[in-house]
């Protein structure tokens, strides 16, 4: 009989103890860090947890509100919400949280209070819910400068600034993938022990890859450059052969699938969008918001 699969499961790099390892490096560190990402880990599970039972929980229903951009909010989008506040709240270790689905960005009262602020889309690609294509939880996380007054500009500081961001997808698995600035690592929730387990350490991107994710029903109103790229891949003029489409619609599965093949995932500016689409809370419209 082979134990050999039973002897890798002995030594188990959990997401607590990569996180605590890097912690031991930076001996000025408190924790604070370490305590905040377990509470959006748990977060997470419980969004892996209700994205699995959403059928059965009926939870595909309308909530009958649309959020910011003016989408109709599933039922699943506002539990996500409410479970990362809450979670990120309880953490003791935030101060601003800005979330895709509010148009407030939420303030923490001062004894709940900690040093870092988290921005974050609690579902996102849900309207791919009922078809049952990977959809996934989008976060940031930032220092406010001064503790005793946060203030708006302490979230709308350049991505540079970030100590970390990452992702975690509902898909075939659920993985959740983390870099805090030195390196990309991947990890994979374990059923069976609700733990998640370094499965994808220090991920590269390839070279060179053979895939182009774009959503070509904008072609019409992109510009020239962007037109020439794509058609380029299509049909290409060196000889080689053309590199492959795919494209989910979920940003997290089509990020997560370049970070592991390669290639390309854009959502270029059009005459529709001329800055792109990326979503961001307008500084003159975010309001504060205070937690009961």
């Amino acid at each position: 009989m082979d134990h050999s699969a039973d002897a890798h499961r002995t030594d188990l790099m959990t997401i607590t103890r990569f996180v605590l390892n890097e912690q031991s490096k930076h001996p000025e560190s408190r924790g604070d860090f370490t305590i905040l990402l377990s509470h959006i880990v748990l977060a997470c599970k419980f969004v892996c947890s209700s994205v699995n039972k959403a059928g059965l929980a009926k939870l595909i229903g309308l909530a009958g509100e649309t959020n910011v951009q003016g989408e109709e909010q599933k039922k699943l989008d506002v539990l996500s919400n409410e479970v990362f506040i809450k979670a990120l709240i309880s953490s003791g270790r935030t101060s601003i949280l800005v979330s895709e689905e509010d148009e407030e960005a939420t303030f923490v009262e001062p004894s709940l209070r900690g040093k870092y602020c988290v921005v974050f889309d609690p579902l996102d690609g849900s309207s791919n819910i009922d078809c049952g294509v990977s959809i996934g939880t989008i976060f940031g996380i930032y220092m406010v400068n001064d503790v005793n007054e946060p203030t708006l500009e302490d979230v709308l500081q350049p991505g540079k600034n970030m100590l970390a961001a990452g992702y975690c997808m509902y898909g075939s698995s659920c993985t959740f993938v983390l870099t805090t600035g030195s390196g990309v690592n991947g990890f994979t929730l374990d059923p069976s022990l609700g733990e998640f387990i370094l499965t994808h350490p220090d991920i590269k991107i390839p070279k060179k890859g053979k895939i182009y994710s774009v959503n070509e029903g904008n072609a019409k109103n992109w510009d020239g450059p962007t037109a020439f790229y794509v058609e380029r891949c299509k049909f290409p003029k060196d000889g080689s052969s053309p590199k492959s489409l795919r494209y989910i619609g979920s940003m997290v599965a089509d990020v997560h699938r370049t970070l592991l093949y390669g290639g390309i995932f854009l959502y270029p500016a059009d005459k529709k969008s001329p800055n792109g689409k990326l979503r961001q809370t307008k500084k003159k419209k975010t309001k504060m918001k205070k937690e009961p």
